[in-house]
């Protein structure tokens, strides 16, 4: 069965399914073991779909009904009415949908997963938020899709996913002068690092900091994917022990059908 944690703010809700997949509960093997959900790889793709299809079961929802998108690391925003063919996704990372029964997933193996719903307007969203794509406006243009399809600032409640935390997130000075560049205020998410010219990232915090100042509900779950390798994929994790291919975590939001 595929394991999964949840966010309070987003189980309360009626007339919702979400889950933040952890790396448990597929048939994946080697270094994709065991619920790698990435379209992307080089793992068995008959095993990722396996491992997809237990994710869509565990959400209450079609198989087929798991839109999924090519992550670039950037702002764009794409509006679900139906998911598209494995070979067709679209360049975007983030999805919104009105439609009941509809999967929104992205993938993640550090990045922060953000999930999104109104759900009295019936509107959802999920974003994949990397510190490139969070300084370049994901957050907000997700929500901004939201809007357009009815959803209203004030009712969105959104849950920063499972990713990698401050104490393991090391930076270098092109990535804290990019969000520097943003606001000088953001400084308050960079702790002196272990060594010289380098800072400890709170890409949690700043995600969760970004849609505050956007006037919607935030909560943040506490899992570190590097420092918990039993439940999470992590790139930093495997860039430090040599790198090689890796999996990703899903995580996903529906209306209920």
């Amino acid at each position: 069965m595929a394991q999964f944690v949840t966010a309070e703010s987003l189980a309360a809700q009626s007339g919702l399914a979400h889950a933040f997949f952890t790396r448990r509960g597929g048939v994946s093997a080697g270094p994709f073991a065991a619920l790698n959900c990435s379209l992307s790889g080089k793992d068995d793709p008959d095993a990722v779909r396996e491992n997809r299809r237990r994710a869509a079961d565990a959400l209450g929802v079609a198989g087929g009904s798991l839109a999924a998108l090519t992550q670039v690391h950037g702002p764009d925003v794409a509006v679900v009415e139906t998911p598209w063919p494995d070979h067709d996704r679209p360049k975007a990372d983030a999805m919104v949908t009105r439609r009941p029964g509809v999967a929104l997933g992205i993938v993640t193996a550090d990045c922060a997963p953000v999930l999104f719903a109104d759900p009295a307007a019936g509107v959802i969203g999920a974003a994949h938020a990397g510190w490139r794509g969070a300084v370049g406006g994901v957050l907000e243009a997700t929500i901004a899709a939201m809007l357009a399809l009815g959803a209203r600032r004030e009712a969105i409640v959104t849950a920063v996913g499972p990713c990698i935390r401050q104490p393991s997130y090391e930076v270098a000075a092109d990535l804290r002068d990019a969000v520097l560049a943003h606001d000088p205020a953001h400084a308050r998410f960079f702790a002196d690092g272990r060594r010289e010219g380098r800072w400890q990232f709170d890409l949690a915090g700043y995600c969760a900091a970004r849609l505050a100042a956007a006037g919607v509900g935030v909560e943040v779950t506490p899992h570190d994917t590097l420092a918990l390798e039993g439940d999470f994929f992590s790139h930093r994790r495997n860039t430090l022990a040599g790198g090689g291919p890796i999996g990703h975590q899903l995580s996903a939001i529906a209306l209920a059908p």
